[in-house]
């Protein structure tokens, strides 16, 4: 079946020009409409920023900037409400943008963030007579004769669809599929006209992500023309519900094993490229955590159940959901559950990312890092990912991460919040020239992953203000460094190098170090110190001999038990040469 649908599959690209005209139905009206809407959305950008180029940038640089500050979060809070409106009135890819801004909690003001997050939930409905229309010219039938049941009320209504309660008939239930026990669906219906819009908004969209290119500081970071274009094609696929059927279908795989995690099956002979009929598991969405309490489920055990659960796609199969927004995570109660436990529910398979190729290892190295408080590790997995530009000072890069490690490791956002903001003032100014030049950009096949990953952390938040990501992290890390160790002989040999480069480089550092204390480059209080430093180089060659031996001993050990015997006792074999070293100097 699924195979049969997918040869009917057929290219609808998103425009690439600057105006789109193109039109199936060559209307006059259709056409002046289209031009209309995209006017609209250029002429509200092209206020917006011509107001933050003269408050932000402009009087800041001729040394305003006190009057710059004045109001800025209230001029914000304003634009994000006539976002909000706009978006509301034309829907399109302006929903998205906006659900999109909504979840950026880590770089836009909360009240900016709760202007915004109205938009998952007023998307107006469509009329219910063009839903039926395109439903029953898709499906080839009536709705009467497609389903049992069919509500007319929408159940949800989003920027690219909306979906509908049903019921299927008794023969629809028996066509051997898999889903013989499956009587109530949703139907997700596509909005009549929405690839059109679609072409106009991106069009648009194209214009005004061409203007922000021109500001340096965001050129140097991230590739917004590409971005678009990226987002274009994530798009395209999403307006075609046989490929989020497939996606579903895919996840259903990965998680039919697992009680606690719950994905609708797809019922393949009511869908189409803009009709998808899925098993119904809507139940209580997951910001209403007053009705979670209620129904005997701890907010807390959710937040950690989806972050696992977003650890196991990243990490383990690098196939993730990326759209968590609250409109597509549920939590089925135990009582209406089949398994007889509370279920986490995902819908919306339309948007989802695979993790590069090349970022999976710098991926594992930064969650490593994160739950061993290693700094270091830290920034060379920001350089594997591409994170840094060219001239970041790695060295300072690093103390300022060891001084986060230090001040603000294992704290909740409920605790950070209580920190008194002159913390953080102090840490701004200790390291201002790294704040000022922010050395960093976002890798263009990161950025999925890294939208997903931020609204997913604002979700856990919320479900439990005290959840701790650094704790949630920790045990997933310890397994990811086991993992290593017992499964890739390579990465502990890469670690055992590392140690011997540093360990041989002790002795010349320490020599160095006495040399700028004889030629009194340091000065030292306490007289007896440069005796004792004395002292510590004459060991220091004994020291570096014994941890090079169990470094040796050790690696060796470990290869043989990885079943890697011959370099194992090759390691083995050359440990006795820095302990006879050690015994008889």
């Amino acid at each position: 079946m699924i195979a049969q649908l997918m040869k009917k599959k057929q290219s609808y690209p998103i425009m690439s020009g600057s105006v789109p005209l193109r039109c199936c139905r060559p209307c006059y009206n259709q056409i002046t409409m289209f031009r209309k809407r995209y006017r609209k959305i250029l002429v509200f950008f092209a206020r917006v920023f011509f107001k933050i180029a003269f408050c932000d940038i402009f009087l800041s640089r001729i040394g305003l900037r006190k009057l710059s500050a004045r109001n800025r979060t209230q001029r914000y809070v304003e634009a994000a409400r006539s976002y909000r409106s706009l978006a509301i009135q034309m829907g399109g890819v302006l929903i998205k943008v906006g659900q999109f801004l909504s979840a950026r909690v880590d770089m836009l003001p909360a009240e900016v963030t709760d202007e915004l997050s109205g938009l998952q939930d007023q998307v107006p409905a469509e009329d219910f007579q063009r839903i039926r229309q395109l439903a029953e010219s898709e499906l080839g039938k009536t709705l009467e004769e497609s389903f049992a049941e069919f509500e007319e009320q929408p159940l949800a209504s989003a920027s690219l669809g909306q979906v509908h309660r049903a019921l299927l008939k008794e023969t629809d239930m028996l066509q051997g599929e898999g889903v013989e026990n499956i009587k109530q669906v949703v139907v997700k219906i596509q909005r009549p006209d929405i690839e059109k819009i679609i072409e106009v908004d991106i069009s648009a969209f194209r214009i005004v992500t061409g203007w922000l290119q021109r500001y340096e500081p965001i050129r140097k970071r991230v590739d917004l023309p590409a971005l678009m274009e990226e987002f274009s094609t994530i798009l395209g696929q999403e307006i075609d519900y046989l490929n989020e059927g497939s996606n579903a279908e895919r996840f259903w795989e990965i998680y039919q094993e697992k009680p606690g995690i719950k994905i609708p099956r797809v019922i393949w002979g009511k869908t189409t490229r803009r009709v998808l009929t899925l098993e119904d598991v809507y139940a209580i969405k997951v910001t209403n955590y007053r009705e979670i309490s209620e129904a005997g489920v701890d907010p807390g055990e959710v937040a950690r159940r989806l972050f696992a659960s977003y650890l196991e796609q990243i990490f383990d199969k690098e196939f993730f959901h990326a759209d968590p927004h609250p409109g597509n995570l549920f939590v089925i109660p135990a009582e209406e559950s089949p398994s007889g436990a509370w279920q986490l529910a995902f819908v919306d398979f339309g948007m989802v990312g695979h993790v590069p190729t090349n970022a999976r290892e710098g991926l594992r190295e930064a969650v490593i890092a994160v739950g061993t408080r290693d700094a270091g590790r830290l920034v060379q997995a920001y350089d594997k990912l591409g994170f840094l530009l060219p001239e970041v000072d790695l060295e300072l890069l690093e103390k300022a991460e060891e001084k986060a490690f230090e001040r603000f490791w294992g704290k909740n956002m409920a605790e950070l919040r209580e920190i008194d903001h002159r913390e953080f003032m102090e840490f701004g100014k200790e390291f201002r020239d790294l704040m000022y030049e922010m050395p960093f950009q976002i890798p263009q096949d990161l950025l999925l992953l890294g939208r997903t990953i931020a609204i997913l952390s604002g979700m856990c938040t919320g479900l439990d203000p005290g959840f701790n990501v650094w704790e949630s992290l920790q045990p997933y890390a310890e397994e990811l460094i086991k993992s290593e160790i017992s499964g890739n002989w390579e990465v502990w040999w890469k670690e055992i190098e590392t140690l011997l480069r540093s360990l041989l480089n002790l002795p010349r550092r320490m020599d160095g170090l006495l040399g700028q204390v004889e030629r009194g480059e340091i000065k030292v209080q306490a007289p007896e110190l440069q005796a004792q430093l004395e002292g510590v180089a004459k060991n220091l060659q004994g020291l570096t001999g014994a941890v090079l031996f169990a470094a040796l001993f050790i690696g060796g050990m470990q290869l043989v038990l990885a079943g890697h015997t011959l370099p194992g006792y090759i390691l083995l074999g050359s440990a006795f040469i820095p302990l006879l070293v050690v015994l008889f100097r």
